[in-house]
């Protein structure tokens, strides 16, 4: 049966999934990582987490050792049967459903089923994701009884005993700030502000006060408005 010590993490090289990463390899032995591109208009983010797992690698020596294997999925059809404004270049906005236009339907229910499909063949028990509820944009694939559902129905369907982790579930995004802090100091702080990509447009450009990014994209207002809150509190 599929490996308890083992952990296969969702990462775009984003806040939330570094976050994440973090928060598997302090708890299990062996953690791989796993990536997608859906032809995302921010792609640049995928070139992103490579850079963010060689910070992780060179600055955590704890950690560097149990940092096995990155896997690397092709689903550009899924941009192709997209209309929304992450596979899309149209602006951002709410539809008429209450659901902002950067929903992409489906993506986190085949991320997993693809994460699974990797981890049965790896013998990896654990998977982990950044889905939240708490601080969000209103996707019902983040809900934690979507997960917990398609815990049951990938269990059911590759006859396995997955677990299906969501760490960020409950908390907002200056919580998830402080986690990052906790989990890894200062370092793992400064790499997730200089390095990961969170940012809808594909803004690099200056460096802010959290990070990188156009600003004003959905993404972007979350993250800066959950580092000032940290912040603010640890004041």
């Amino acid at each position: 049966m599929n490996d308890a010590r083992s952990a296969l993490v969702l990462f775009s090289g984003g806040q939330d999934s570094t976050t994440c990463l973090a928060w598997a390899l302090e708890r299990f032995d062996h953690v791989e990582t796993i990536a997608f591109d859906y032809r995302q208009r921010h792609r640049i983010e995928l070139d992103q987490r490579l850079v963010v797992l060689d910070e992780v690698r060179r600055q955590f020596p704890q950690w560097k050792e149990k940092l096995g294997e990155d896997h690397f999925i092709d689903m550009g059809v899924l941009g192709q049967i997209s209309d929304t404004s992450l596979t899309r270049d149209v602006a951002f906005k709410m539809e008429q459903d209450g659901l902002p236009n950067t929903f992409v339907p489906g993506r986190n229910l085949l991320f997993f089923t693809f994460a699974a499909a990797v981890a049965w063949r790896r013998n990896i028990r654990n998977m982990v994701g950044g889905m939240c509820e708490t601080d969000y944009s209103g996707y019902p694939d983040c809900r934690d009884n979507t997960i917990k559902a398609l815990q049951v129905t990938l269990n059911l369907g590759m006859d396995r005993s997955f677990v299906l982790h969501t760490p960020l579930m409950w908390l907002d995004k200056a919580e998830t700030w402080a986690m990052a802090e906790e989990l890894g100091g200062a370092a793992l702080v400064e790499t997730i502000l200089e390095h990961t990509h969170t940012c809808y447009q594909s803004e690099r450009g200056p460096m802010h006060a959290w990070g990188r990014g156009c600003g004003e994209c959905p993404a972007c207002v979350l993250r800066k408005r959950g580092y000032e809150t940290w912040k603010a509190k640890a004041a």
